[in-house]
């Protein structure tokens, strides 16, 4: 029996389903729902209380930051380094500037920075320069990875988590993917079973619907288009779809693929990755602490 809520969290409509008859399902359910709630109040860029943002305002200074919070920053620190940059969640200044994310009293700011301006020691982060932070490209796929995590560990089988598109399924169950191209009719695209997909799509100009905005490792606009990726964690699917829309046309499936995912085309539909990538998988042994 397959038990379904949906919440407005993370920006979007989040919705975890659950295979599971016991009397326990609706405590668990809750329980994952308060999980992905507390990584959206610890790394939201648009809430000025979270710890991102004082992260972002902090001016240098060292501070100690949640478990949850370091875990996240250690993967978006691995695969800047692992993607050559071109995942890069430095580019917030680019984005404030454009009236993209809020501005919450930041003062002078770079358009965007590299991978060295992290710097993480146990719990301890601080941002060698005036960049800032957005974990918008990895934090939603982060906490739905958080949530199955908690899931799976009271021994739930099989479920999934879908928030806005940021899509995990685990367990025996195949989730039936639909992927929209080009405002067109949604087409479906294959069944996604352990393993997640998600999906990053770009406008050359904003409008009063479409309110994001994709920029490079420089932090400029990058071209309209739109980019999914299949890989074993929702985190990492969400960070490479980025990966694919800012690297050159004639690489960026390659280094998907290199950093553990499978780039969709329309031919070759849902496909899952069959595991994660040497290439960031042993995270502590980075640098940075990471």
């Amino acid at each position: 029996m397959i038990t379904r809520r949906m919440k407005p969290l993370l920006g979007t409509y989040v919705e975890i389903a659950i295979n599971a008859e016991n009397e326990e399902q609706e405590q668990l359910l809750s329980t994952a729902f308060e999980a992905i709630e507390k990584i959206h109040r610890l790394l939201s860029f648009q809430a000025r209380e979270s710890e991102l943002s004082q992260l972002n305002l902090a001016a240098g200074i060292a501070l100690t930051m949640d478990p949850l919070s370091i875990r996240c920053l250690r993967l978006a620190f691995a695969m800047m380094k692992a993607s050559r940059q071109y995942f890069n969640c430095t580019i917030a200044g680019s984005l404030v500037r454009r009236g993209v994310l809020p501005d919450h009293g930041f003062g002078n700011y770079l358009e965007a920075g590299n991978v060295d301006d992290i710097v993480i020691s146990g719990k301890r982060v601080h941002l060698a320069r005036p960049v800032l932070l957005v974990l918008d490209g990895i934090a939603k796929g982060y906490a739905v990875d958080h949530a199955i995590k908690i899931l799976m560990a009271a021994g739930i089988r099989s479920g999934w988590v879908n928030a806005g598109g940021d899509i995990r399924a685990f367990g025996e169950l195949r989730v039936p993917i639909l992927l929209r191209q080009g405002g067109g009719a949604p087409v479906y695209a294959g069944d996604l079973q352990n393993a997640a997909v998600a999906t990053s799509s770009a406008r050359s100009e904003l409008d009063a619907r479409y309110q994001g905005l994709l920029v490079n490792t420089e932090g400029r606009p990058i071209d309209e288009g739109q980019w999914t990726v299949v890989a074993r964690s929702a985190w990492r699917a969400d960070a490479l779809t980025k990966v694919a829309a800012t690297a050159p046309r004639d690489e960026a499936e390659q280094l998907v693929a290199r950093l553990g995912g499978t780039l969709v085309s329309k031919t070759s539909g849902i496909q899952a990755a069959n595991g994660e990538s040497a290439q960031i998988e042993n995270l502590n042994q980075s640098q940075n602490g990471c």
